[in-house]
């Protein structure tokens, strides 16, 4: 186990954690409201310059929402190139493959405000957040190693090896 793929999970499930507090916030104010039946542009021009502070969060949590996304897609994609354990392979692929369901019930708790979306699009989170919280885990199980002696393992040379002076 690489410390920079323990690295990379780490970073993904703190992104996770962060971005469903952002949405708690989100929610609780009423940022998604904003949008009204300008969904997905929302308010604002061209929702680039968000009108108040409302719509900001909104298009923040979005903005959020997108970097944690890729890093999820990213951990999933860099966990099955690697050598690494098939839990933290099929961890990785769950988080991945709820994600679009989570992005559908992210729009959904704009167009269909209410209790049902709400708990559907936290749920989703929740189940993203357990797997990648499962990965992390599971990386700290393996013994760490560094990215300079999995090349050489993989090349066949000796990293401890001292050049001779012949």
């Amino acid at each position: 186990m690489t410390t920079r793929f323990r690295q990379l999970l780490t970073a993904t499930t703190a992104l996770t954690f962060g971005l469903i507090l952002l949405g708690v916030y989100t929610g609780a104010i009423g940022a998604g409201l904003t949008c009204g039946a300008r969904w997905p542009l929302c308010d604002g021009w061209m929702g680039l310059f968000p009108a108040n502070w409302a719509s900001f969060v909104e298009w923040f949590h979005r903005l959020v929402a997108m970097i944690t996304g890729f890093a999820i897609i990213g951990s999933t994609v860099a966990a099955w190139r690697g050598d690494y354990s098939s839990r933290i392979k099929y961890a990785t692929a769950v988080a991945t493959v709820v994600l679009p369901v989570q992005i559908f019930l992210g729009a959904n708790t704009i167009v269909n405000f209410g209790a049902l979306a709400q708990v559907l699009h936290h749920t989703a989170a929740l189940a993203i957040l357990t797997a990648m919280v499962a990965a992390t885990a599971w990386s700290f199980d393996a013994p760490a190693t560094t990215a300079t002696a999995d090349t050489a393992a993989e090349s066949g040379t000796d990293t401890d090896a001292t050049p001779s002076s012949d």
